[in-house]
């Protein structure tokens, strides 16, 4: 038997698990705080499954940091556990005649209180998981089995998943009622060069949107306040504060006119809501109901309607 293989052999589940959340954060204290164990038994933890695996996983030149040999082994535990939890899943749904669990990811989940609430009313027995995550991060954790199912706004590398296209929406600029733009119909790119922008951190896919509109045109947003809660930018902008990208659903889903809806004249200002899981995955028949239900989600009317095929 290989070293390697010796390794294996001896490693819990718990270790495993511990490891993961060390990988996730790069910082012990917060994933001893995160675990609820001592930093020096997490320590040991990990120096234990180095000693094993016979190589570090981490870098420790000053900020704790996965290397290479630890992304490589992270990405396999998370497939192996995955897979564990996916057969328990399977059994304990078989067990309780259709009682489960969903996991579903995305990067807000505004949009989708509609078909939640629908699926919840529908299927009250089953558990609702939601993970909020950058799309950048979808792709492995679906693989991993981590999660089930993905809505993204973003385009996610599609190696080993499969897709289905939800909905594609303009998006507009939201101003203040008093802004020199509420009385416009639409504003072009260039003119919005030295407006204050209230927007995401990196990752949201406003942000990324904002960025790819100025950079086609050679420019740099002004960017006076950055967040994680892009349901704020609405009111941060009805405030007075700047400016904002806001998705057109958003402008049909509100009731009073706080700020102005200005068009931005250029076609790659739009959104796209894709819903994604892994090929291989054996979806459980909650996941599953989840997915109908999406898939047959008219996002213009709010309504059920027929769902659509996998592309």
């Amino acid at each position: 038997m290989t070293p390697v293989s010796e390794a294996y052999r001896r490693m819990d589940l718990h270790t495993l698990r511990q490891f993961l959340v060390v990988a996730r954060l790069e910082h012990l204290s917060r994933a001893a705080d995160e675990l609820h164990v001592a930093q020096p038994s997490l320590s040991r933890t990990i120096a234990r499954l180095e000693s094993e695996l016979g190589t570090s996983l981490f870098d420790r030149a000053g900020r704790l940091r996965l290397n290479d040999a630890g992304k490589l082994f992270r990405d396999h535990v998370e497939r192996s556990l995955g897979e564990l939890d996916a057969g328990r899943r399977a059994v304990a749904e078989t067990a309780a005649e259709g009682y489960g669990t969903v996991r579903l990811a995305s990067e807000t989940f505004l949009t989708l209180t509609g078909p939640l609430a629908a699926y919840k009313l529908a299927h009250p027995s089953v558990e609702v998981e939601l993970h909020q995550m950058p799309a950048e991060e979808m792709a492995r954790h679906l693989r991993a089995q981590d999660i089930d199912l993905c809505v993204a706004s973003q385009p996610v590398p599609a190696e080993g998943l499969e897709a289905v296209h939800l909905f594609d929406e303009p998006v507009w600029v939201a101003a203040p009622l008093d802004h020199p733009l509420a009385g416009r119909a639409s504003v072009s790119i260039d003119e919005l060069a030295d407006e204050p922008f209230l927007t995401t951190r990196k990752g949201h896919w406003q942000r990324r949107l904002l960025d790819l509109l100025f950079t086609g045109r050679g420019l740099t947003p002004k960017i006076v306040c950055e967040g994680d809660e892009p349901a704020a930018i609405h009111a941060l902008v009805s405030a007075g504060l700047g400016i904002g990208l806001t998705p057109d659903i958003a402008q049909r889903a509100s009731t009073r006119s706080l700020v102005a809806w200005v068009a931005v004249d250029s076609p790659d200002c739009r959104r796209t809501l894709t819903l994604l899981w892994g090929a291989d995955s054996r979806l459980s028949s909650a996941a599953r109901l989840m997915r109908t239900t999406i898939t047959g989600w008219n996002w213009v009317t709010g309504e059920p309607q027929e769902p659509r095929a996998p592309a």
